[in-house]
């Protein structure tokens, strides 16, 4: 029987080479595909796919609302993150919203199909990469357990905004989209938060975001 494979992407382009790379494969097929989170859960709940391929960063409530999502309406389907996004506190909401494996972008396409067959199976897969990193990663103590964690409170409603959308993987322009104002605002915004908080990465905001409740896995994103 062959694998049931969902799309959730929205690159067309991307959407379409990875349509034909899993098409080519014996033990697999692609029954359905979506560009957004909210006709991803849609879909899935229409086709019932054995593994979901789930971006992040996604229009109409982003990837980590979407995992949840799926989650609560087929809980059968197996959530596999296939995302630029390599940073660890992605991967660990991610996890937490139900994603049973995660594998960046630049992987080869043996590691993607063999991250599909090994989630289809039951078992979990992560990137190998991302693997050795957290294998090698210290122990460090909670944000918000230190001062800087209360910082969120500096924070206009606007900023927070900004924050749980860039924590959520949102680029300037579509988040100046999403909000109706112009990318310089955004950025603006953006350098305001970052400042206030003491971050200097996008990584160690989207850590903040996640530790502070700002940016929850399973929360409905921006």
């Amino acid at each position: 029987m062959s694998i049931r494979v969902f799309i959730a992407d929205d690159h067309g382009i991307l959407r379409g080479g990875l349509r034909a790379l899993i098409s080519a494969q014996a033990d697999m097929e692609v029954v359905g595909e979506a560009a957004n989170g909210v006709d991803a859960e849609i879909g899935i709940v229409a086709t019932e796919p054995d593994v979901v391929l789930m971006d992040i960063s996604m229009p109409n409530g982003g990837g980590l609302a979407a995992i949840a999502a799926v989650k609560r309406v087929r809980p059968k389907s197996r959530l596999l993150v296939l995302t630029v996004h390599d940073e660890l506190g992605y991967i660990r909401a991610a996890v937490e919203a139900g994603a049973v494996g995660y594998v960046v972008k630049n992987a080869v396409d043996t590691e993607l199909l063999a991250a599909i067959r090994a989630v289809a199976q039951g078992r979990t897969f992560m990137d190998t990469s991302i693997d050795l990193r957290l294998s090698q990663r210290p122990s460090e103590p909670k944000l918000s357990d230190r001062p800087l964690g209360r910082g969120v409170a500096q924070l206009s409603a606007r900023e927070r905004e900004v924050m749980a959308r860039v924590a959520e993987g949102y680029t300037n322009s579509q988040i100046a989209g999403e909000l109706g104002l112009s990318v310089k605002s955004i950025e603006t915004y953006r350098s305001r938060v970052m400042e206030k908080l003491g971050l200097t990465t996008r990584a160690a905001l989207v850590r903040f975001a996640l530790e502070c409740g700002v940016l929850a896995a399973g929360n409905p994103g921006p």
